[in-house]
This record gives C-alpha cells, structure tokens and sequence, in this order.
C-alpha cells in the first residue's frame, strides 16, 4: 500500500514541477498549438504537457515497484518508450498517420507478445469462451491501438482527457490493489498522480495541453489496465473482488472515449467520408455548440462516465452480451439526444 501512495505522490510532485518550465521553454521556442477551425481554443497553447506526464509516470513506477513484483513490467516500460517517441514527434514536428500506426502497433506488439498483456477468452460473448492464439493475438492488438487512437480522438476540450483519466486510473487501480497485483496498481496510480498535477494547468484557461504524448500514453496504460482487468478474472475465480461480466465493466469503465470513437467514425462512414476525416461531431464539441463552457461540459461527461460504472457493477449479473447491448443502448440514446438538441437549437437560430 505504502509503495501505491508513493508512487501517486512522486508522480504528482515530479510532474508539477516539471510543467512550468515546460510550458516556458514551448513560449520561448514558439512550440505552440495554434487555434482553428476545430479547435476548442482561441489562444495558442503549449502542447507539450504529455512530456512531464511520461516523466512523472515513468520514474515513479521505476522507484517505487518493489523489485520482487517487477515480472513483465520491463517490457511495459519499453512499450511506454515507443508511444513516448511517436507522441513528442507528433507534436514537434507532426508525422503521417501511416508512420504514428505502425508505432502503435510495434507498442502493442511487445506488450501482447512480452508483457503478455494478452485477451484470451470472450467470456461467453457470442457462445465463445476460449480463443485460439492467433485470433487472441490479433484481437489483443486490435484492442490495444482502438483504445490508445480513442483517448488521442477525446483529447479535444479543457481537463477531460485528463479526468477521465484520473477516474479510470483510480477505479482500476484500487481494484488491481485489492486483487493482489501491487504492480499494476503502481502503474495506475503513478500516471494518475501525473494526470492530477497536469490538470492544474490544463483546466480553464488552460495554460498547457498533454498533446499526443500525453494522450497516446494515457490510451496504451488504460488499455492494459482494461486488459489485465478482464484477463484477472481467469485467476482469481475465489475472490471476492470478483465481478461477473468483466468485460462489460470493463467497457463501461471506458464508456467515453470508446462509444465517442465508434459513434464518429460510423457518422462519418455513413456520410461517405473517411473515418479518419477531422470534423466537429465528438461528444465534447456537441456539448460545446449546446454553450457548455469547458469546466461544464468535462464534469458533465465525468459524472456520466461514474454514472455508466454504477450501472454496469449493478446489472454485472444480467450477462456479458446483454450488460454490454444495455451500455451502448443507454449511451446511445444519450448522444442522440444531445444531438437533437443541437440541431433545435441550429433551427432556433
């Protein structure tokens, strides 16, 4: 436990101090992120908060995991390196998305292939339970990169991606706690100690965004958190920490930047266009054309992402497939509405 509270404490205080010189040396070297067109901001901004986040995070968990739990966590840090590299390049100097892809993937190579940051059954989805190693792999990856590419996507607004990060670290992090797996948690805590101080800065008006090495990293720890989370439940079948349809918590601990992801890129396949093609249809911007400030729309989509845990841990023993078909119902009723509302008030003028 004393390991779990340092960890947070180091992340914290390295990382707090490390942003004001940060946010300095960007002012000073004009490494700023620019307003637009689809930008949530009017101002230019740092963007280079993800570099005391990875810091904070990183020499945290090197201090403080005690040697004896230290296992696959070498090959987890080698995974953290690479999306490091990949997000301070994107937001030095911006690569193609061909380039950033194939970092991700190297990433979730080594953590499914080293770190075994692997899922191996289906829990029952669709009548199948076990699965064999190559469609593990291939979903293990495919999971891996959705979840990294969806916090990136969520990244749009004043303190969110940092919040539902902290939530998510927190939720995860104390469950791993009680499981027994004294070195996940550290992990959790570490970057959720990094996240707290990066949102002194980030929340309105923000003096420093995360960029993509901050979103990138936050993506690759939750989907290993995710992972580890659902593949857990395979070891500890006695214990009372246990949660029946795992799977399904675990995507409804996930729930924004998850159905965000899927909601936009539908929309936008359905349209004719590249799933890829930036526009204005996340979430957080529709909050924002409904006149929610930045601070407002971030608590609203924090307490709905609490709100979807406590619905998902109260109806864990209706089964995976149908937890998971009342999550996407209930979550898709919600942004049509909030889509609704947008096109009333268009129509209003």
């Amino acid at each position: 436990m004393y390991d779990i509270i340092l960890a947070f404490i180091t992340s914290f205080a390295l990382t707090y101090l490390a942003i004001p010189s940060i946010i300095n040396l960007a002012i000073k070297k004009n490494l700023m992120d620019e307003p637009g067109e689809r930008r949530s901001h009017s101002v230019s901004t740092p963007s280079l908060g993800g570099i005391a986040i990875f810091a904070g995070t990183l020499f945290s968990i090197i201090l403080w995991t005690p040697f004896s739990y230290f296992g696959d966590l070498q090959y987890i840090l080698c995974a953290f390196i690479i999306i490091f590299l990949i997000g301070a390049k994107d937001d030095l100097d911006p690569i193609s998305p061909s380039k950033k892809f194939l970092g991700e993937l190297f990433a979730a190579g080594i953590l499914v292939f080293r770190a075994k940051v692997k899922l191996t059954s289906l829990y029952g989805f669709f009548g199948i339970y076990e699965i064999p190693e190559i469609p593990s792999i291939v979903l293990s990856i495919f999971t891996i990169i959705v979840i990294i590419n969806a916090f990136n996507l969520i990244d749009g607004i004043n303190g969110l991606s940092g919040s539902l990060g902290i939530l998510i670290t927190v939720v995860l992090g104390t469950w791993f706690y009680k499981v027994g797996s004294i070195e996940i948690a550290i992990v959790a805590f570490s970057l959720c100690g990094a996240l707290l101080a990066f949102l002194k800065f980030n929340i309105t008006p923000a003096k420093i965004f995360m960029g993509d090495t901050g979103a990138l990293l936050l993506g690759l720890v939750c989907s290993i958190l995710a992972i580890k989370f659902i593949e857990l439940h395979n070891t500890i079948k006695d214990s009372q920490y246990i949660f029946t349809s795992a799977p399904s918590i675990a995507i409804a601990v996930l729930i924004l930047p998850l159905f965000d992801t899927l909601r936009v890129f539908t929309l936008r396949v359905m349209e004719g266009k590249s799933p890829f093609n930036p526009d204005r249809k996340h979430i957080h911007h529709i909050l924002i054309d409904l006149n929610f400030s930045h601070s407002q729309a971030t608590l609203l989509l924090f307490a709905i992402n609490v709100g979807f845990i406590a619905l998902a841990v109260a109806l864990q023993g209706i089964g995976n497939l149908f937890l998971l078909i009342v999550i996407l119902a209930v979550a898709l009723g919600l942004s049509y509405f909030a889509s609704l509302m947008v096109a009333k008030k268009q129509k209003n003028g």
